[in-house]
């Protein structure tokens, strides 16, 4: 007698490895170890921000009190938007651009994201170009930064020696005066004197051209394979920081005067709380020291397995990258309260914020210590990997997105593909490698993710909860992770975030300051070209209402009724995940019941299949509360 065939549907994925993809859409890829997800997650989200940025707006904004508004918009805009990022990607296996299957209405919202995040790749990268250029000028025993006296100092170069020499005699007035690790910065890294601002490139400075050409070359081969590969990578990248950052912090604290340092950066000043400014700064940090918005979560979530625990993640992820900002703080100031003694000067004055604290101060810092050449490479090294797992999720975000666009063409191809994209975002980054590079990387970083990510993300979240509906989303929640969400995110969700974003949207446009760098005030026409790339994002939006309306038919408000549905094949990647409304609804669905795969595959029903059932039975319910 011929054996009985089992049809393939019924097939037990686990039967055969019982390793993690058995859940997952082979052609698609998916993480290969439980600690992939929440090491990328954690290496996106823990970036430059939390080093150059975090201390200094704690210092500004009222010391240790600034920790008030940090953690509670921390809790009403960090962890809900983080969740439902996770949530939106996890149950759709989908990329920033095909997850708007929910909606097709706003598909614009992906197109923007994945502009977004085109535009911080290529000066992100360029950052880490100039981490690596100093990374290789630690490799010496005299810090080329350490003496005045080079091709590049000027007259008005001083270094620190001579200060502290100048105090046992007569006071030196270090008000006109440059430190060599400024010139260095200024005017050897950059040689912006030879540009006369943003109209001016001037010439390409082949040795950071070099140094770009290396981090896309160490990106494109960490994201080669996707997410098995760059999974891998971020064992390291994400972990060892941490490692240098606590030699970092043990090494600051030792030094003298560092107490003067942490005590400038924590005292708490309380009446800051009183001013606006304080929680609009909080409600920033979070939103981009977390990455949402970026599409980097959804991506990251996506390749995981239907029933992964997000909502532990989320909370192991957000409430670890915020420790880490304050951890930071305590390496940062420490050296800085060690460097103002040395220099005799108050905290404040060598305090700085972004790449000034990152090539110029911390740096000059490293000069002062004994085995300079070490805690330099060491400090550089930290930010290297710091930076590249943040580009990871930026490069992988837009290959992600683009493949499950076209799944025929490239996912075969994904790997030339990531090439392509690599070398063209390497070409358009050429323009910050040269002479006045700078202020073209000034004027990216302003612009790029400024008030049009934060339409993004209002928008996701309104669509979300207004258009898809709460009660849907809260559903799929259910029947990936067990339980719905608490009143604390529907909140969240439906009011809080979104009107907390809104702020910080108004906020930003009525206190707008045009771009400068030092003492440089950029011209009209930058300023334009910057504000357009913010509304581009922004466009993006109503073009794809449009295309979305026009490819549907009726009338223009069932066109838009239409357009604004999920789309028949949206839900679970997975036949045997698909229950209540996203049974058989996937094209050549052979099954009426995924239960069945899942009976045959646990030999019982598990805690999973009980929620479906619950969720059919809610279902059903409903529908007939609705239909009387």
């Amino acid at each position: 007698l011929a054996q009985p065939v089992t049809p393939d549907l019924l097939v037990s994925p686990s039967s055969q490895d019982g390793d993690l993809g058995s859940e997952c859409p082979e052609d698609r890829g998916n993480w290969t170890g439980r600690l992939d997800f929440l090491l990328s997650c954690i290496g996106y989200c823990v970036g430059l921000g939390n080093v150059w940025r975090f201390p200094y707006r704690a210092y500004t904004n009222g010391g240790g009190a600034f920790l008030v508004p940090y953690f509670i918009m921390l809790a009403i805009c960090g962890i809900p938007i983080f969740f439902m990022e996770l949530s939106l990607g996890q149950f759709s296996s989908l990329g920033p651009l095909a997850v708007w299957k929910i909606s097709p209405l706003f598909k614009g919202v992906g197109m923007g994201t994945i502009l977004i995040v085109s535009l911080v790749a290529i000066y992100y990268n360029m950052i880490i170009a100039y981490v690596l250029f100093y990374l290789f000028a630690s490799l010496t025993s005299d810090l080329p930064w350490q003496h005045c006296g080079n091709w590049w100092n000027t007259d008005l170069c001083l270094d620190h020696h001579v200060i502290k020499a100048g105090n046992n005699t007569l006071p030196v007035n270090i008000s006109n005066t440059v430190s060599p690790s400024e010139e260095y910065w200024s005017r050897y890294v950059l040689h912006i004197q030879g540009s006369s601002g943003i109209g001016d490139p001037g010439r390409i400075r082949w040795n950071l051209c070099l140094c770009l050409l290396l981090s896309w070359t160490i990106v494109y081969l960490c994201i080669l394979k996707g997410v098995k590969s760059s999974g891998k990578v971020v064992y390291f990248t994400a972990t060892f920081p941490y490692l240098i950052l606590v030699m970092l912090l043990i090494r600051g604290v030792t030094l003298e005067g560092a107490w003067k340092g942490i005590r400038f950066y924590l005292t708490p000043q309380f009446d800051h709380l009183l001013s606006s400014k304080v929680w609009i700064e909080a409600a920033l940090q979070i939103f981009y020291s977390l990455g949402v918005g970026f599409g980097g979560l959804l991506t990251f979530a996506s390749y995981n397995t239907f029933h992964q625990n997000i909502y532990r993640d989320t909370f192991i992820v957000t409430l670890g990258n915020a420790i880490t900002s304050i951890l930071a703080g305590f390496a940062i100031f420490s050296v800085l309260g060690y460097m103002s003694q040395e220099l005799g000067v108050p905290v404040n004055q060598v305090a700085k914020a972004g790449p000034g604290l990152a090539f110029v101060v911390y740096p000059q810092a490293m000069t002062m210590l004994p085995l300079s050449p070490f805690w330099s490479f060491l400090f550089f090294f930290m930010l290297l990997t710091l930076g590249l797992d943040s580009q990871f999720a930026f490069m992988e975000t837009i290959v992600t997105a683009v493949t499950d666009e076209f799944p025929y063409y490239l996912r075969p191809k994904k790997a030339s593909f990531s090439a392509i994209i690599c070398i063209a975002l390497f070409l358009m980054g050429l323009i910050l490698t040269t002479e006045g590079g700078m202020y073209w990387l000034v004027l990216l970083d302003d612009y790029s993710a400024g008030f049009g990510l934060m339409v993004v993300v209002i928008t996701t979240c309104l669509v979300v909860t207004r258009v898809y509906g709460m009660k849907r989303f809260c559903r799929d929640i259910q029947m990936m992770l067990g339980f719905k969400p608490g009143p604390y995110f529907r909140a969240c969700w439906m009011v809080l975030s979104p009107a907390t974003m809104m702020a910080l949207l108004v906020y930003n446009i009525v206190k707008y300051q045009p771009s400068e760098y030092g003492n440089y005030r950029f011209p009209t026409w930058a300023e334009v070209l910057g504000i357009l790339m913010g509304v581009l994002s922004c466009l993006m939006i109503p073009m794809g209402m449009v295309v979305a309306v026009l490819q549907e038919e009726g009338t223009l408000w069932e066109r838009v009724q239409q357009a604004s549905r999920p789309a028949m094949d949206w839900g679970p990647s997975l036949e045997e995940n698909r229950t209540g409304v996203y049974v058989a609804s996937l094209a050549g669905s052979q099954s009426p019941k995924p239960l069945m795969v899942h009976m045959r595959k646990y030999g019982g029903i598990t805690s999973y299949e009980n929620t479906a059932i619950e969720v059919d039975r809610e279902m059903e319910e409903e529908d007939e509360e609705e239909s009387m």
